[in-house]
Parts: C-alpha cells; structure tokens; sequence
C-alpha cells in the first residue's frame, strides 16, 4: 500500500494533536490549578499573557488551604500569585498565617510570606519579617531571625524549621530561650510546642538565678522543669561545681544525678569529691557518691586523698557541712596516711573523725585505737586523739619494735610532725634507746599514766606520772616473750604509698 503525502501529513497532525492532549491531562492531573474568588478581576498584559488582577474581597484555594488578600495578581499559566496586604493563609483549625505579601506557587505548594509575618498554630506564635512555608509538608522555613512565643517561653533565633505536623521547631544558630525562671542559650535546639521539651545539639547555657548549667547534648522539659545533659555537661551553683559524661536534673526538686566521671568542686573548702555515680539535694543540701568515690582537700603545700565505697556530703543543724565516709576507707597525705571502716569530716570544728578499726601512720608511726580524731587546723594537723585500746607503733628493725599502749592517748604535733603522746590510763612501753645510731638496750615499763616526747620522729623522753614500773635490759639479756605488747599487730602492708593506693584494700 502506498502512503501519500497528504496522508502523511494528516497522520502526523493527529498524532501531535492526540500526544498534546496526553501531554495537558497527565499535567492537570499532577498540578491542580488554583481556585479563586474576588468582587472585581482584570486582565493585565502588562504584567505577562494570562496574568489576571484580582481586586476586593480575594479568596484562592488550593489543597485544603484557603489564602485572603486585599489584592493579587494571579497566573493563570503559571499556576501562582502575588497577593498584597492583609494577607492571611488558613490550612485545617490550627495554622494560621499572616503577612503584607505572599508569592504562591500551585505547582510545589509553597507560600513566600514576607513583612509582619505570623503564623500562629494552637499555643504557638511565630513572628518575622520573611516565612517561606510549604503547605503540602506543613513545614516553614526561616533564615533571618523569627521570635516564637509559646506560653511563658519566648524563643528566638537566626534560621529555623517549624514542623506543624509535629509541633516540632528546629533552632539553629544563636538560639535564645527566656522563661521567667531562665534563659537558655544555644548553638542547635529541637523544641516540641505540645510537649514543651528543648533538645540541645552543641554548646548550650541554661542560666538562671541559683545557678548556671552547660553541655552540648541533651534536653530540657520547660514545662515541669527536668533536663539531662551530656557531653562536658556540669552544673555550677552558689557554693560548689558538679561535673559528669550525663547530668539529670530537677530544678522544682531540687534533686540531680550524675553518672560518669563525676566531679563535685566546693571551691570555698577546696574540697573535691569524685564518683561513677552521684546523687544531689538542694534543699536540705545533701550529696551522695559511689563506684570509685574519691574525697581530695586541697591544701597549699599538700593534699588529703580519702577512698570508701560511698561518700555523702550533708548540712549538719547548726548548718555547717559535713562528710560522710562509708566502708572500706583508706587517706592518704604526705605526712599521714590512714584505713577504717568509716569516717566524718566536719566544717564545724575540723575535726577527721575515724570508726571501727581505725588505723593511722605518721612518719614511722602506726597509730590505732577503738575510736581516732584528727583535729586540723589551718588544713594541717594539730593534735590526735585516741579512745580505747590505744596503739602506737614504730619500727626499729625488722624485729624490733618501739611500742606504747594505753586506754586513751593524746598525741600532739608541731610543725606536721608528732612531737608529744599523753598516754591516760593503763600505760604500757617498749622501745629500743639509741645512742648515735646504735640501740643500747630495751627498756620495758608500765605506769597508769605517761607523757612521752619525741625528737625527729624518735622517743626521746618519757615522764611516767603515777606508779612507775621500768626496767633497761641489755640486748641479750631481754625477755622475749615480753618484748610483744598484747594486741601488737603491725600492718604496713596496709599502709598507702601514694594516693593511687587508697583504692587498694587489705584487711
């Protein structure tokens, strides 16, 4: 069969027109035009082909949303408008946006208000100067300053997203939230209008009256006023620092924890308290530390390092702070180490309190008694006090050992050195005289009450004060079955050597 041209032409025509049809329907389908009303309408080719103006009254709907303005012009080829003053965009019965000017586009949904810009979605109001907003994803769009007002908080910052959906706002760059209580200052926040919960993504300052806290991951309920920060997070009150990898927080209680390498700094006493695990009370002013808790009161010259299982720092009722060591504890200073079973610290009277077995060194000295006061003053060590079973020993050689016992002692020291012990009750003595390095003798005595001096760390002098007992015995010739005191135990083995040791125990 033999096809003309005149046939072919006709061919090709009806295929252009047929495919320019497909073309117009899959298009209308995909794009659906813009519906409006208004009182008066004008083409205006002065603008563009298709370019109607709208005057009076102008209502457009477009996907469930309905747009007001005073005027527009609206492109009938383009599917989009201007539309001027009053504008305002209504989409189901919580958002509500306003503005002097609006560009719509029908194609992808997005609305460019610009100048007085509010949007008002139910408990929330944003104000700007310029919101562009996509009314198919119910998402809007700043990037030059907007303020969000929501209940007590106002909210403001350089750019952000406002997911309405979601009741979700994200926040980036100089983010500033101002409660009445706080102000919170961020470099990246997500913030739920319904739930009232801030995120914080990168440095953040929450700051209020009491106190000033930090972090640059975590969150913070504005509604009931609970947070938990982390990363370098740390909390800094009136009188002391908290520090730890996460910090949980409830500013109406008064109640926090931490968990991680924990720090509480009381800069007034210089004193340090470290932890895995801690637990704090503003009101009344309570702190708990466990998992590797560490006391260190700094000193000038020196510090004081004290380990136990749990550490607690409480106002005692005269209002002074005290601490609280429980279990297995052991102190390490220069010139002083110690181990109990538990111990107390008083800002009240400076006073190192040690319970149930409690065992100090001095020098060479090993002290124990039932019951140990340490009485500092100027964070150095004044005088010792020890109640019941009294103990103080010192070793000569490896078998021999100065010894003096008692019911109750008093041990004084000048200079961070011991230089005088009142033995009260009960005394018993045993110590190696020397004479220029070489030990003469072993003398022996017993009297109810002593006062013996030492000099550079030795027994230099003991006065015996009532009923007097003393016999020398050349070397050779001491008993040895007297040369032991009863309940004579020697534990250096237990003694810390440095301040890494207190978290070593030995019974």
């Amino acid at each position: 069969m033999v096809i003309t041209t005149d046939v072919k032409k006709i061919f090709r025509l009806c295929f252009l027109h047929a495919f320019s049809f497909f073309l117009f329907y899959t298009t209308g389908l995909a794009q659906e035009k813009v519906d409006f009303t208004a009182r008066e309408m004008e083409f205006d080719e002065k603008i563009g082909s298709g370019a109607q103006r709208l005057l009076d009254d102008v209502v457009f709907e477009h996907g469930g949303a309905k747009m007001y303005c005073d005027s527009a012009y609206y492109y009938t080829k383009l599917n989009s408008l201007d539309a001027y003053n009053n504008v305002y965009i209504n989409q189901g019965d919580t958002l509500h946006l306003y503005g002097d000017y609006l560009h719509y586009d029908g194609n992808t949904k997005l609305a460019r208000v610009r100048d007085n810009v509010k949007l008002i979605n139910k408990e929330t109001t944003l104000l700007s100067d310029a919101l562009d907003f996509d009314l198919g994803s119910n998402v809007g769009y700043y990037v030059d300053s907007a303020l969000i007002l929501n209940k007590d908080n106002r909210l403001r910052s350089e750019e952000g997203y406002y997911y309405t959906k979601t009741d979700i706002f994200l926040f980036k760059d100089s983010v500033v939230v101002i409660n009445p209580d706080y102000t919170i200052y961020s470099d990246t926040m997500k913030f739920n209008t319904e739930t009232e919960i801030a995120y914080f993504f990168g440095p953040t300052e929450i700051v209020s009256e009491k106190n000033y806290i930090y972090c640059e991951k975590g969150w913070y309920n504005t509604l009931t006023d609970i947070s938990e920060l982390k990363q370098n997070a740390y909390m800094l009150s009136e009188d002391q620092e908290i520090y730890g990898d996460s910090l949980y927080y409830e500013r109406k209680t008064g109640y926090g924890r931490a968990r991680n390498n924990v720090q509480i700094i009381d800069e007034e006493q210089d004193i340090l308290l470290f932890g895995d695990f801690a637990e704090y009370f503003e009101d009344p002013e309570l702190s708990m530390l466990t998992g590797k808790a560490l006391f260190v009161q700094a000193g000038e010259e020196d510090s004081t390092y004290v380990h136990a299982d749990t550490l607690r720092s409480s106002i005692d009722t005269a209002g002074y702070k005290q601490i609280r060591a429980y279990y297995r504890v052991k102190l390490f200073k220069t010139n002083m180490q110690g181990k109990c079973d538990s111990m107390s610290y008083s800002y009240r009277d400076s006073v190192i309190r040690l319970y149930t077995d409690p065992v100090l060194w001095s020098d060479e000295h090993q002290l124990s008694a039932d019951y140990i006061q340490i009485h500092t003053v100027d964070r150095q060590v004044d005088r010792i006090t020890m109640e019941g079973s009294s103990f103080i020993i010192s070793e000569e050689d490896t078998s021999k050992y100065n010894q003096i016992k008692g019911k109750d002692m008093f041990c004084h020291f000048k200079s961070g050195q011991l230089h005088r012990i009142d033995v009260n009750g009960n005394g018993e003595t045993v110590y190696y005289p020397n004479d220029e390095g070489e030990i003469i003798g072993v003398n022996k005595a017993t009297s109810s009450n002593l006062v013996i001096r030492l000099k550079e760390g030795k027994v230099d002098d003991i006065t015996f004060l009532e009923k007097p007992d003393a016999v020398l015995y050349p070397l050779k010739l001491a008993p040895p079955e007297g040369l032991i005191l009863k309940d004579f135990h020697w534990l250096d083995d237990c003694r810390p050597k440095n301040k890494m040791d207190v978290f070593i125990w030995q019974e």
